[in-house]
């Protein structure tokens, strides 16, 4: 009796320990398939760049690190003033990051500093006075064409926007420039603020018609998808002065914290639900 009773409390011993070493083996997997998944959407939503280049002073400073919102314009579509990161028309294995200033059907007119959208001359709070030359041809009513967009580098006296080589192609745009997040403590640290107050005065884009339209050179990306089409994150270039490209951020804090902080969130959840649960037996 003693040796029969001996045997089955070692049964059930050994089966207990199997249903635990089981639960475990199947919490870890489940927490890295969420994180997978997480990760995942996480990676389709937004994507981290590093600005390489001083076209977009002062409002994005070299070297900086930011995130880019690849989702909303599943939603809705560009707006005057959003800082957009692109394909570049003149090469396909670069991503810009430049300024919209003139959406479809848009007229836009530069002379000397002066910058004119559907007759309204922009006040435009985000240039620096000290950078607002213009080292290219004057534009004289330029119709911007159906799917595309005229961009502007902040620095005008040092950025190759749509005044040199033509607008850009909406199959190219990868996502609006949301959040700077590295260095601490920059004077544009945080989100990247509005500036639609500057085109409140531009009237609604017109018909599009007339010979002036903005040419667009289409170009085949390299490789990987965006809401509008594909992109790719390249290295920056020796005209990268001139272009401020972004290149896609290698550095440590980049995809390794996005696989650590979905992990840590899953894993403390369930930690979490799981603690409940024992209290709740105990009770």
């Amino acid at each position: 009796m003693f040796i029969w009773t001996e045997r089955r409390g070692k049964a059930v011993d050994l089966e207990f320990d199997f249903e635990k070493r089981y639960r475990l083996f199947r919490e870890i997997i489940e927490t890295l398939v969420l994180t997978v998944l997480m990760f995942l959407v996480i990676r389709l939503a937004v994507q981290n760049f590093n600005i390489d280049g001083m076209s977009m002073e002062p409002s994005l400073h070299n070297q900086e690190l930011v995130i880019v919102d690849k989702w909303s314009y599943f939603f809705h579509a560009p707006a005057r003033g959003d800082v957009i990161v692109f394909v570049a028309p003149p090469n396909p294995t670069q991503d810009y990051i430049k300024r919209i200033v003139g959406l479809p059907g848009d007229v836009v007119t530069i002379q000397d500093t002066k910058v004119t959208v559907n007759n309204q001359q922009l006040t435009e709070t985000y240039v620096d006075p000290q950078r607002q030359g213009n080292p290219y041809a004057p534009i004289n009513r330029m119709i911007i064409p159906q799917g595309a967009y005229f961009v502007l580098g902040d620095n005008r006296n040092g950025s190759s926007d749509s005044r040199d080589w033509g607008c850009v192609p909406q199959p190219n745009v990868i996502g609006r420039a949301a959040l700077v997040y590295w260095p601490l403590g920059q004077d544009n640290f945080g989100f990247l603020p509005g500036v639609s107050s500057v085109y409140n005065n531009v009237s609604q884009s017109q018909t599009i018609t007339g010979n002036n339209l903005c040419p667009i050179r289409h170009v085949q990306p390299a490789t990987a998808s965006s809401p509008l089409g594909t992109a790719s994150a390249a290295a920056a270039s020796s005209s990268s002065q001139l272009t401020a490209t972004p290149s896609e951020n290698t550095d440590p804090l980049g995809t390794a914290s996005m696989l650590l902080l979905p992990s840590l969130f899953i894993g403390w959840n369930r930690w979490r639900h799981r603690r409940t649960a024992i209290q709740a037996k105990r009770g």
